[in-house]
């Protein structure tokens, strides 16, 4: 006979490894956005001084990229502050939503920081001038391209360990600027070294147009999570295949998944003989419910229990 009061799950621990989960997930996030903040910070003052020193229109669009930067990290850092609240009486599926506000802001940094620069490198393509004192200017944004490849490799893992879209969007905003900084180089060794000075307004036009084609992304990815878009169809496949393993579980349909900043939220029907009694249809659900946690940690999980063979209204969609 089975033993349906021992759930193959416990459920304390399920609650207790999410909770640790989402403590370090939550610190991982402030310390990313303050990260973020100080690196754009050190950076305007850098790239601020050699922009002085060469009158490099590269330099100006970096250093007004960086400066963009920033306030598009302090809108992630309050957002992702924001985003970490626990739900409350007005916000019952709590602030995750925050995030994705945030990446719609960046997006709009983002943008603007390409419409400028398009601005000044088309001006400088009928005005050319010369680069000079080029080798601090390269010395600068060598500096810049050290620390914005160290920064993208740890969002990188913040965003690898929690799934944080705000994260996500400001480290491709970042990995925007390390093909700037790179741009920006070899301006000013064309221009400095070689006297070509449309290299300068050429390669500011065309990292113009990779940041505005990261923009689209993130306005994309942010869109997804307010328009409470699926989630990927590998991860509903693998939640079937965990409510389906458990012997006792016949069919599950209905199913309606959708994300929340870090959060997961996730309903199915799960159709079970209809001969067991309430108690043994709860027990199964917090059996299929725990072991769903386990694999999706911090998510909410809602199942209702249907006798099978129940004839019962279905939307395609939710097939």
């Amino acid at each position: 006979m089975d033993n349906l009061n021992e759930p193959s799950i416990s459920e304390n621990t399920v609650k207790d490894g999410a909770g640790a989960g989402a403590s370090r997930h939550a610190g991982l996030l402030r310390l990313a956005t303050r990260v973020a903040v100080a690196v754009a910070g050190l950076l305007i003052v850098a790239k601020l001084i050699a922009w002085f020193m060469t009158d490099s229109v590269a330099i100006l669009s970096s250093l007004m990229d960086s400066v963009l930067d920033v306030g598009a990290s302090l809108v992630n850092m309050y957002a992702v502050a924001h985003a970490l609240m626990p739900a409350d009486r007005e916000h019952r599926f709590g602030h995750g939503k925050a995030e994705a506000l945030a990446g719609l802001a960046q997006s709009a940094f983002i943008s603007g920081s390409a419409i400028f620069l398009v601005a000044e490198a088309s001006q400088r393509l009928f005005e050319p001038r010369a680069v000079v004192r080029d080798e601090l200017g390269i010395a600068v944004m060598v500096l810049s391209l050290v620390l914005t490849v160290g920064l993208v490799i740890f969002q990188r893992d913040v965003v690898k360990r929690t799934g944080s879209v705000a994260i996500s969007a400001d480290s491709m905003h970042y990995r925007g600027d390390i093909l700037a900084n790179l741009g920006v180089i070899l301006a000013l060794v064309l221009a400095g070294r070689f006297g070509w000075v449309y290299a300068d307004p050429i390669i500011a036009l065309l990292v113009a147009g990779y940041i505005l084609f990261g923009a689209w992304g993130i306005i994309k990815s942010a869109l997804d999570q307010l328009m409470d878009r699926e989630l990927p169809e590998d991860q509903r496949q693998r939640i079937r295949e965990i409510a389906l393993a458990h012997e006792k579980v016949e069919d599950v349909h209905d199913m309606r998944t959708r994300s929340s900043g870090m959060q997961s939220f996730i309903q199915l029907h799960m159709e079970l003989d209809g001969d067991l009694t309430l108690m043994q249809s709860h027990e199964i659900a917090d059996q299929v419910e725990g072991a769903i946690r386990a694999a999706f940690p911090g998510a909410e999980v809602i199942i209702h229990q249907d006798p099978a063979g129940l004839e019962e209204w279905q939307p395609e969609y939710t097939q």
